[in-house]
């Protein structure tokens, strides 16, 4: 299996992956207002790809809980100098965060590699008809309902299975668009229209994702289902990221989105050493 980006290859099975966050945002959940500078941005996501970042991920609008829409015009100036910047200086691919497609193709202009669209199961025809025309990476995400609304009162009947029916059913919509399946890695949106059990069920249950023949990604870094487990507040909730990781790791999770790291590729090569350990 393999993940084209551009001209970024990843070939699985690999060292697990691990996608550097760069919130410009001043409203993200736990570093909102941190980096809405451009160059303390940049030297955010150089800082990350020297810790060991494969991917370095861009986002110009808050997708927290409860979060109002940004204006395109903004979300582009808040992204544009900043991934110019990252894909001509990191070495490592830039990913953009992203629901709008005229920003998604602007940031590939600008030299980004992937597209997370947050919004993917959703998503109308412009998007995939850019995914597919470009060749660009497609990091495709589930999220029942919108950031403003999705939290209000998420259901499913059973949240794996439904889940999995739908970026299944994604895939197949996005090879009707001309989407090549290699494109696209898959995400099941902890904490996007999900409730902490639902989170859960998601993190334990993550090789019933295998089915669909794309890299899973799990976005668990500082999510709230973590302080509604253990009762640590953002800033401290680290280990219990680090337990997801790990627990999802050995279930075949391959992307893992993080602020931290350092510490998530530490914890994720001790599990990929333990795991080939024990098949020898």
């Amino acid at each position: 299996m393999r993940w084209r980006c551009l001209q970024t290859v990843f070939e699985f099975p690999r060292p697990a992956l691990i996608l550097g966050v760069v919130n410009v945002t001043p409203d993200s959940f736990s570093d909102g207002g941190k980096f809405l500078d451009p160059e303390r941005a940049v030297a955010h996501g150089l800082a990350l790809a020297a810790e060991g970042a494969d991917l370095l991920d861009v986002g110009g609008e808050s997708t927290r809980p409860g979060a109002a829409p940004v204006p395109e015009a903004e979300e582009l100036r808040r992204v544009r100098p900043v991934i110019r910047a990252l894909a001509a200086r990191a070495g490592v691919p830039v990913s953009v965060d992203t629901m709008k497609p005229a920003v998604a193709a602007a940031a590939l202009e600008a030299g980004a590699a992937v597209i997370n669209d947050v919004a993917a199961v959703d998503a109308g025809p412009e998007m995939a008809r850019l995914v597919a025309a470009s060749g660009a990476g497609y990091l495709a995400m589930h999220m029942q309902g919108t950031p403003r609304t999705m939290q209000a009162a998420p259901a499913y009947a059973d949240v794996v299975g439904d889940v999995r029916a739908a970026l299944a059913a994604l895939l197949s919509r996005l090879a009707a668009a001309g989407v090549a399946a290699e494109q696209v890695a898959l995400d099941p949106g902890l904490g996007f229209g999900k409730t902490p059990a639902h989170n859960l069920a998601l993190v334990a249950r993550a090789g019933e994702f295998a089915a669909l023949g794309r890299p899973l990604a799990l976005g668990v870094s500082r999510k709230s289902f973590l302080g509604h487990v253990t009762g640590a507040a953002t800033e401290v909730r680290l280990p219990a990221a680090l337990a997801c990781s790990v627990l999802a790791r050995a279930r075949g999770a391959a992307i893992f989105r993080t602020h931290d790291v350092a510490a998530t590729r530490q914890a994720l090569r001790m599990a990929d050493a333990l795991q080939e350990a024990g098949s020898t």
